[in-house]
């Protein structure tokens, strides 16, 4: 009888465990390679399925895999580590691997492409760098407020008002402290140009996909979001429905039910946190937006009667979770999204009758 041979590893930076089974949850063959001999080994097997989990390199190990003509499916990390039996070895995360795959609740992650890491490593680095940068400034700010000096709020005053000071000679700014407050603002310019060529190099890579074109044209998506969506997202035919998409993205809420009880509470804040930040940040702007027009979309008119009575933080998280199912159905049916007028109301035609 000839069984299907699925291979389950476990990747690292220099050595990999690697579970052979020929039967569904029995491990046959264990090896344990480098990173040299990793390759030669698959080239030299029959072909099969290998599992791996998404971490680091996975993609590029998956990519590899399948050009010698093996089925590679990733799996999510922390929904392997519940199969995990017994002390956390590599053993056991190669044998945990095989019985999650088992389970068909836990939904593969699909291989990125070159360039989909290409955008994602530009946004990864985008954040890295705007997590700096706010950083640097903040260090600036407390310093400066130690001294008896306010800036005004506003990321842009730190500099112009720091560069204010150093050039006065008679500001509270002690002269040993004045080399390195010139250091930390130069590093801050830095840091702001890297981000403008970044932003640049950004929207060059999105004018040549056609589906961050599309996805701009829905409300609150901008360039930044689109290609973040392209890249981390990959194929939205993977989810069922919007509301799927917006439950993979942490934007619908936790419940927490029992019998004839159900109990919704806030978002569950699930998946990708990078997106959902950049998903409710739009979501702001369109609110903002929304209070400056005369004829505001339906849409806009929702999320702010939402605002009226939730608040408006709760109103720009309901957006977003709206925004994600319009994503999941422009991007699903390759329509751009139309901007409706808001609907006028109808003469009052309620029948009447004599008395």
């Amino acid at each position: 009888m000839n069984h299907h041979t699925t291979y389950a590893v476990d990747i690292a930076k220099s050595v990999f465990e690697i579970a052979v089974s020929h039967n569904p949850g029995h491990v046959c063959e264990r090896h344990r390679l480098s990173r040299e001999r990793f390759l030669t080994f698959f080239a030299q097997q029959k072909t099969g399925t290998v599992l791996l989990e998404a971490c680091g390199s996975a993609h590029h190990w998956a990519r590899s895999l399948k050009g010698i003509g093996h089925n590679v499916v990733l799996l999510p990390p922390h929904r392997v580590r519940p199969y995990v039996t017994g002390n956390k070895t590599d053993s056991a995360d190669a044998k945990a691997l095989l019985e999650a795959v088992r389970n068909q609740d836990i939904r593969p992650v699909p291989v990125k492409s070159i360039d989909q890491q290409s955008l994602a490593a530009l946004h990864r680095l985008r954040s890295a760098w705007i997590s700096a940068r706010t950083a640097r400034i903040n260090t600036v700010r407390g310093l400066l407020r130690e001294l008896g000096v306010f800036i005004p709020r506003g990321a842009k005053r730190v500099r112009p008002a720091l560069a204010e000071l150093l050039e006065d000679p008679d500001s509270p700014l002690p002269h040993a402290l004045r080399p390195a407050l010139a250091d930390a603002g130069d590093e801050i310019a830095l840091l702001e140009r890297r981000l403008a060529n970044l932003q640049t190099q950004l929207n060059a890579l999105g004018r040549s996909i056609p589906d961050v074109h599309l996805l701009q044209t829905i409300l609150g998506i901008g360039p930044i979001t689109a290609t973040a969506l392209v890249a981390f997202v990959g194929n939205v035919q993977r989810f069922p429905s919007g509301r799927h998409f917006a439950s993979y993205l942490g934007l619908t809420p936790r419940e927490h039910s029992s019998g004839l009880t159900r109990r919704l509470g806030a978002i569950s804040k699930r998946g990708d946190t990078y997106i959902r930040m950049l998903l409710v940040h739009g979501a702001r702007s369109v609110l903002w937006s929304a209070k400056r027009k005369t004829n505001p979309d339906p849409i806009q008119l929702w999320a702010l009667e939402i605002e009226r009575t939730r608040g408006h933080n709760k109103a720009a998280v309901a957006l977003a979770n709206k925004l994600a199912r319009i994503i999941w159905a422009v991007w699903k049916n390759q329509r751009p999204y139309e901007r409706r007028s808001t609907p006028s109301i109808p003469p009052d035609t309620t029948p009447t009758t004599d008395c």
